[in-house]
């Protein structure tokens, strides 16, 4: 069930049923039997929207993995591809058509996601096999839900496409996707933005606006949309996440909804059977807020985790020793009434306290503080200039290449590029003991921004730090009162931007916007006569902010908090086109000359 969808301000329900209804239309267009061939990448956001149950209801009999050769036999009408579309996906399929039984033939459909594209088709042609395709279709999967106030379209390059390789694929899809919303949702009357793929993404809806001459008789649910490029905020992503979300994101990786964690910490140890195998699997565990507990601890800072999960447990045992007290037929019948409920929220409770543990054992260790202090220290402007001594360090002990790329990449964020003679240092040293092939992904790293030697310019990273209060000293990790607990300090660029849109607006930083990179802009949309929305006196604005390049989970927690403070007067619904960490960011970005040429 997606029940955790129906709690927000906004009911995403609406566009997950609207996905769902498209998906049986074409599994429908399919008559009989059918069994589906999966590019691996799409079952993730595909469990978002539809679990088998779905597939099987219109006749999805079997389910592959795309892969080379033939494909498994299964006694079906027809075989159904699903894949993103991409040239060394059609040579694939095109194997797999040409392998296929001759006695046995069979119908052959295919459906690209998000689009349709012609370069496949001819790849299609080329190998021959194009007619042998009974149905050629797109299935538009724009914008997933993920939660009650979470969508992203999981467009895994999208920042390396806009910022590297100059390719608008992604910002032509975002723009669709907000044209599905505002189909469903209403129009939005207020535009903002700051950067130029906001601005490319503005330009494109509001001329698909233009033509798409019919309005949605809808009232506007959203009042403004606030679309923001990633490269306005580089240092954000590359700092390591606090909150327990993200925590386990930069620890395990959490993907489409779901985490894979070290299976020793949740076996299930009876008496007596000490000497028992413990389980290999890793333990897969699905994290949103239909889980009552996660939904409160999630944006927590780490540190004041530990205090709520030792107040949950109490609670728990508590309802349990209730049993005790219930005397009556009926108290008896309450309390059995509630106890599917208190199981949950125990098994809950073990588990989450699992996860607290396995974190904790790398939060407490030396190798992570002294990263922090590092990270903490060049975010507030100390020796950002030269060499660091810790940098150094770590490449002398052959560290993960990613964390060294992460610190050298922050520390010309904070610096606004590095000297010259501290750069080249820099790659020499990584070149040197990594390998020179990495000499792609550094050129990549300087393309895009995050390590660029020092220009005459001066650094305005001071200023934007004091002006936007980036930096908060003696941050309340335990009861916050502002979005810095997120990182234990800082306070990520992108959404102070977002709270200071919201009050008292971008007029009073106006210094500050022209200092980032790419233009801030403010657009309005027309409002059909008779669907302006009468606001109840204390009723909260609703704004959607759209992150292009992707987004990290303590940048969502630091807008929930905004969402939930008192006097916020604005709640927040977070879309983007990945959800990120600074591994994932960094990995998108690195080049393996060996993946290119086999």
């Amino acid at each position: 069930m997606a029940s955790h969808l129906f709690c927000g301000r906004v009911n995403l329900n609406i566009l997950r049923e609207a996905a769902r209804k498209d998906l049986r239309e074409f599994l429908d267009k399919c008559s009989g039997s059918k069994a589906i061939v999966w590019d691996e990448y799409l079952t993730g956001p595909f469990g978002l929207i539809a679990q088998y149950s779905l597939l099987k209801e219109h006749e999805v009999e079997k389910m592959f993995t795309l892969k080379g050769g033939r494909i498994p036999s299964a006694a079906v009408k027809n075989i159904v591809f699903f894949v993103r579309p991409r040239l060394e996906l059609m040579d694939i399929i095109a194997e797999n058509v040409a392998s296929e039984d001759k006695l046995q033939p069979r119908d052959f459909h295919i459906l690209f996601v998000p689009r349709r594209s012609l370069l496949c088709e001819q790849r299609l042609k080329e190998k021959g096999v194009l007619n042998s395709f009974t149905n050629i279709d797109e299935y538009i999967l724009d914008l997933i839900p993920y939660d009650g106030d979470l969508l992203s379209m999981e467009s895994e390059s999208s920042f390396r496409e806009c910022y590297l390789e100059n390719d608008q694929t992604s910002l032509y899809h975002a723009a669709k996707g907000l044209m599905t919303l505002q189909a469903l949702y209403g129009t939005i009357p207020q535009i903002f933005g700051k950067g130029e793929c906001a601005r490319h993404v503005a330009n494109m809806m509001l001329r698909m606006k233009r033509e798409f001459s019919g309005h949605a008789q809808i009232l506007p649910v959203f009042d403004t949309l606030l679309l923001l490029d990633r490269n306005v905020d580089l240092l954000t992503p590359l700092a390591t996440q606090l909150t327990y979300e993200g925590l386990i994101d930069e620890i395990y990786g959490i993907t489409n909804g779901y985490v894979k964690l070290p299976p020793e910490k949740f076996a299930q140890k009876k008496p007596g059977e000490g000497g028992k195998d413990l389980p290999t699997e890793p333990k897969k565990l699905q994290l949103n807020s239909a889980e009552e507990l996660y939904a409160e601890i999630r944006d927590k800072n780490f540190n004041a985790v530990g205090a709520a999960l030792s107040k949950k447990a109490k609670i728990i045992s508590a309802a349990f020793e209730e049993r005790h007290n219930a005397k009556t037929v009926g108290e008896i019948k309450q309390f059995v009434s509630q106890l599917p409920h208190m199981q949950a929220a125990r098994s809950s409770l073990a588990n989450h306290t699992s996860i607290a543990e396995l974190v904790k054992d790398i939060t407490t260790s030396e190798a992570f503080f002294d990263n922090l202090t590092v990270e903490q220290e060049f975010m507030t402007g100390v020796d950002t200039d030269k060499v660091s001594t810790y940098i150094e360090d770590c490449i002398a002990q052959k560290d993960p290449l990613i964390k060294i790329l992460r610190l050298v990449c922050m520390q010309s964020v904070c610096n606004n590029g590095l000297k010259q003679k501290v750069l080249d240092y820099y790659k020499r040293e990584i070149l040197q003991t990594y390998g020179y092939e990495h000499i792609l992904t550094l050129k990549n790293l300087e393309k895009v921004g995050l390590l660029k030697p020092q220009s005459t310019m001066r650094n305005n990273y001071p200023t934007i730090r004091k002006t936007l209060k980036l930096w908060m000293e003696d941050a309340n990790e335990q009861n916050p009162n502002d979005i810095s607990y997120v990182y234990s300090g800082y306070a990520p660029l992108s959404v102070r931007l977002t709270q200071v849109l919201a009050r008292p607006g971008w007029r009073s930083i106006e210094e500050v916007l022209k200092m980032l990179p790419g233009p801030h802009f403010e657009e309005r949309q027309q409002v059909p006569t008779g669907l302006h929305k009468k606001r109840q006196p204390g009723e909260n604005r609703t704004t959607l902010v759209f992150f292009i390049g992707g987004v990290t989970y303590a940048e969502i927690a630091a807008l929930r908090f905004l969402s939930n403070m008192e006097d916020s007067g604005t709640e927040y619904i977070i879309a983007t086109t990945k959800l990120i960490n600074g591994t994932s960011w960094i990995k998108s970005l690195m080049d393996h000359p060996e993946d290119k040429f086999p």
